[in-house]
């Protein structure tokens, strides 16, 4: 979907370095990995522990975490359909300007509708960015037996409206590039198979004399800090 500008008097300037330049430059290509997933099946937590093991591997990343960005870019925007499809698209386009600069960008939101996913990864790919749907699953079972802000037992006793999985549908990923069960690995098999992931497709050289294990106290510091958001 391609929205226009709401102004014509603006004209696009180029960068003085383009996205092959920085590559070169940085040793790495610019994608963005978007974790999607109920709220509560471990999006945050793999981010986290992911861009920490990114950093000890010397590569420039960053993270927009969904809440985060609600309390900025996006504080003017509620959680109804189009609210939500506008969270989506800025986030989008805030990932494409940190891939543009050969960022390792991890954007975990939920994105409940195929649609939003879709308009995120076009705006990727039509610059020929890299976009990896990273889809974070768990049963609706176990997601809310984690329920670390009690947001499901809210949904339950009709406080929040239009909770994703209860009140309103989750559009699953039906071809994720990636596909991890939290109810199946922990944190460091998660990363792991990113991290795999990303080498094979090119973004990232495979690590040398380096363990796969990501670093147990940051593992554990990130878990205390997310709770599975």
């Amino acid at each position: 979907m391609t929205v226009e500008p709401a102004s014509a008097n603006i004209t696009f300037h180029p960068g003085s370095v383009d996205c092959p330049e920085r590559t070169r430059i940085l040793g790495q290509k610019g994608v963005t990995i978007w974790f999607t997933g109920l709220s509560a099946s471990g999006k945050s937590t793999i981010a986290c522990a992911l861009e920490q093991h990114l950093l000890h591997l010397k590569k420039f990343c960053s993270r927009l975490d969904g809440d985060n960005i609600r309390f900025g870019l996006n504080r003017d925007l509620g959680f109804d359909e189009k609210s939500r499809i506008e969270n989506v698209r800025r986030v989008g386009e805030v990932s494409k300007l940190f891939a543009e600069a050969a960022c390792i960008c991890c954007a975990a939101f939920i994105g409940q509708y195929k649609a939003e996913r879709a308009i995120a990864r076009e705006l990727h790919e039509k610059v020929g960015l890299g976009f990896i749907e990273v889809f974070v699953d768990a049963p609706l079972s176990v997601v809310e037996q984690r329920d670390p802000k009690g947001l499901y037992k809210m949904a339950r006793a009709g406080e929040i409206k239009n909770f994703p999985g209860i009140s309103a549908p989750y559009e699953a990923p039906e071809k994720p590039d990636i596909h991890i069960r939290t109810d199946e690995c922990d944190v460091t098999e998660a990363v792991r198979i990113i991290i795999t992931y990303l080498s094979e497709q090119g973004y990232i050289q495979a690590p040398h004399r380096r363990p796969w294990r990501v670093r147990l106290l940051d593992l554990a510091r990130c878990w205390l800090d997310t709770r599975f958001l």
